[in-house]
């Protein structure tokens, strides 16, 4: 990212998004199979389209999340969601459920055995962010490309705004000043909208989502406030477009303001480290910044399939670091066991707390009572104080 004065752009999109649905039945089918069973093995994929839900994948788990079980945690996702359309109903979709049971080649290298720890559930590099952009210490744009949409689906929820689907999406951009965001240049809102709205009605509809979600002055110019600017948004959900588990990457994450490892979170279990190291370095990076060690941390982690341990651990501060980033990746490693087991008993992983997860983003939300969002809590801030500035 460049330091000084530029504009910088990040997207988000609802819950009633293609890709998003399928991202909420994928987490609930994985919450299913933890609730029966913490030690249960999940990878699902779900694909939807007009009045279609087809679910795929491989478990490890409880004979008693059957099919029938797997179909009716579906139809809750949709009926939640809000889609009781002509072309998506969660009563009237047909769902195909074709999963099947996992590997036992991939089965003997991930489970622990003799002395073999449990090992990663595949190979990959994950990428973990934070900046003090925000209270979150999130980056400002996905910040509040988020809030927008949550704002509005709140809205459509509670029965205040009836006028509005499920579908919709947004797009924040704005200017930073000496390396720091300041306003915003232009923002885009579309959303599904009933067929008796015009154009202008939704956008007065849209307006207070978002002026009342920016900083106060932050808002952009009139003509560069965009909604619907197709001029119709009626048919929307997996009517309008085919929906796939983990397609929105950079929305789940960081808005592309930092890098990605490129694997997907959705519909699968805290023993695959694409989703758990991810959240992992979210959380180490979150403390580095809560701790004052620097304005902005990216973390790196690296795992082979079968291994226990991660083959690298690296950090950037990105100039604005207190400490040696070599000693802070050493230090990272010492208050926290970052082989996979290490990263699910320290942020209580193996719990059905993941189809909240599927909007909105996985990181920069509150942390609940029950692990959800775990790795947003900044618990290891004074330990990493003490440890590298002697308190």
């Amino acid at each position: 990212m460049p330091k000084g004065n530029y504009v910088f752009t990040s997207e988000s999109v609802s819950e009633g998004h293609p890709d998003k649905v399928c991202d909420r039945i994928s987490d609930a089918i994985v919450d299913a199979f933890l609730t029966a069973d913490p030690q249960s093995r999940v990878a699902v994929e779900t694909l939807t389209t007009t009045n279609r839900i087809v679910l795929a994948g491989e478990v490890r788990g409880p004979d008693s999340i059957t099919k029938d079980k797997m179909e009716e945690a579906a139809r809750a996702c949709v009926k939640d969601i809000g889609y009781e359309q002509e072309g998506f109903h969660w009563r009237d979709a047909e769902v195909d459920v074709l999963v099947h049971p996992q590997s036992t080649d991939i089965a003997q290298g991930v489970d622990a055995a003799g002395n073999k720890d449990e090992g990663a559930g595949d190979q990959g590099i994950m990428f973990g962010y934070a900046c003090k952009e925000t209270d979150a210490l999130m980056p400002a744009p996905i910040h509040y490309s988020h809030a927008i949409l949550l704002s509005l689906a709140e809205a459509r929820h509670s029965g205040a705004e009836p006028g509005l689907g499920p579908d919709s999406k947004s797009q924040v951009t704005l200017r930073y000043e000496n390396g720091k965001p300041v306003g915003a240049t232009s923002v885009v809102v579309s959303t599904q909208h009933a067929a008796e709205l015009d154009q202008e009605a939704v956008k007065q509809i849209v307006r207070p989502h978002v002026v009342n979600v920016l900083p106060n002055g932050w808002m952009c110019p009139e003509e560069e406030f965009y909604v619907n600017p197709t001029g119709r948004f009626v048919i929307g959900g997996p009517d309008g477009d085919a929906g796939l588990t983990g397609r929105k990457i950079i929305v789940d994450t960081y808005g592309g303001a930092a890098p990605h490892g490129g694997g997907a979170f959705s519909g699968k279990d805290p023993t695959k480290v694409d989703r758990s190291a991810a959240y992992a370095a979210r959380y180490l990076a979150k403390n580095v910044v809560a701790a004052d060690l620097a304005d902005k941390c990216t973390i790196q982690l690296a795992y082979a399939i079968g291994v226990s341990k991660p083959l690298s651990v690296y950090v950037d501060t990105a100039g604005t670091g207190t400490v040696d980033e070599d000693k802070l990746a050493t230090t990272l490693q010492e208050v926290m066991d970052l082989s996979p087991r290490g990263i699910r008993e320290h942020l209580g992983l193996s719990k059905p707390i993941y189809a909240r997860t599927a909007a909105y983003g996985h990181f920069g939300r509150s942390p609940d009572a029950d692990d959800g969002f775990s790795w947003e809590r900044t618990d290891l801030a004074g330990q990493l104080k003490s440890a590298l500035n002697g308190g």
